[in-house]
């Protein structure tokens, strides 16, 4: 009966002995270290996980001398090389007085953070989107009159000097212009097809190689059983060349920039379960992004180069959003990885509307 209840469990339970060598753990504990209970069974704790934090071991096994409960929250454990996050819970099991067993409760959180950080990167779009509309329409309205005034006024003058004068007016007026139509991303709906992510990839890597020089090097790492993608491929080629030419700005002349495919399984996105999902990383070994500007990157016109419009991190997430995607960024010095999620949908979804 309780076997039955711990096998239905969602959190994974593990028994070891006073040696701490396991002696049980449950489905969940199997999915949580991608292995069978006949293999794992038998291995010392210290072998089946690691951790970042040194004294673990040590405080886990004074609390355990002491009878007492050790809880730890949000702690990175690495599973059979697979660094995962959190909630730990040790509980010591005692038979007349004395520790004969401990029971381990792991409780993943790596999915609730990531819901939760998606849910601001999509919060914090959608705020950027509106106030962007509302400034480009505060501004295109008076832009159009004064542009309308400036030809009016050339065809009044006679001096060829002044009439260059409004020719600089007009052209000035239409950058604008052409600024607060990238600002506000793409105004057009995806048209959708049978899409191979790898194709579009790889147009993008022959695009961007003459402008990367021969000092930056693009390899690739694809995973080829990824299926086609239902997208839009004119969108899907905008949106990754936005992103792998900000690594190459931000590699300054060189370096090296990895473009990898994996398959996602069971991959929540906006708070959508799907049952596949593309991961394609774009992987620099640039300085890396500042800190203070990572919270804000996807924000139109943020950027941390003088030359640069801050514009192309923000269009290739409208564009991704368009999709069902999203597009995360993690950075330290030398490791730089964007990664846009795409689901993949099954028939049924395809025919539903796009959010």
């Amino acid at each position: 009966m309780y076997k039955k209840i711990l096998d239905h469990l969602n959190e994974a339970i593990l028994l070891f002995d006073r040696e701490f060598r396991l002696t049980y753990i449950n489905p969940a504990g199997e999915i949580l270290f991608a292995d069978s209970a006949k293999h794992l069974v038998g291995h010392l704790a210290q072998k089946l996980f690691k951790t970042a934090h040194p004294l673990l071991f040590r405080d886990l096994l004074l609390r355990l001398n002491q009878n007492e409960p050790l809880v730890d929250r949000e702690l990175i454990l690495e599973c059979m090389n697979q660094p995962i996050t959190v909630n730990m819970s040790a509980t010591p099991i005692l038979e007349n007085g004395v520790l004969s067993e401990v029971l381990i409760e792991l409780q993943q959180v790596d999915r609730h953070l990531r819901i939760t950080k998606e849910e601001q990167l999509l919060a914090q779009q959608n705020t950027s989107r509106m106030l962007v509309r509302g400034l480009a329409h505060e501004i295109k309205n008076p832009l159009g009159g004064l542009r309308g005034a400036a030809q009016l006024l050339a065809l009044e003058l006679q001096d060829a000097e002044l009439k260059e004068y409004t020719q600089i007016i007009i052209a000035e007026s239409d950058r604008l212009q052409e600024l607060m139509d990238k600002m506000l991303g793409p105004n057009k709906p995806a048209h959708k097809h049978p899409l191979n992510i790898h194709e579009v990839l790889e147009r993008v890597r022959h695009l961007v190689a003459v402008e990367a020089g021969s000092n930056i090097s693009l390899k690739t790492d694809y995973d080829p059983s990824i299926p086609e993608l239902f997208a839009d491929k004119n969108q899907m080629i905008q949106a990754l060349l936005n992103i792998v030419r900000n690594a190459i700005q931000a590699l300054q002349s060189a370096g090296q920039i990895i473009l990898k495919t994996r398959i996602q399984r069971h991959m929540t996105i906006g708070r959508k379960l799907y049952k596949l999902a593309v991961k394609i990383d774009i992987i620099d070994n640039g300085p890396g992004i500042q800190p203070g500007l990572m919270g804000q990157i996807f924000y139109p016109m943020i950027t941390g180069r003088a030359e640069g419009t801050g514009l192309g991190l923000s269009i290739a997430q409208s564009l991704i959003n368009q999709h069902n995607g999203l597009i995360e960024c993690e950075s330290e010095p030398g490791n730089t990885v964007f990664s846009i999620f795409l689901p993949i949908m099954d028939q049924s979804e395809k025919t539903a509307p796009s959010r």
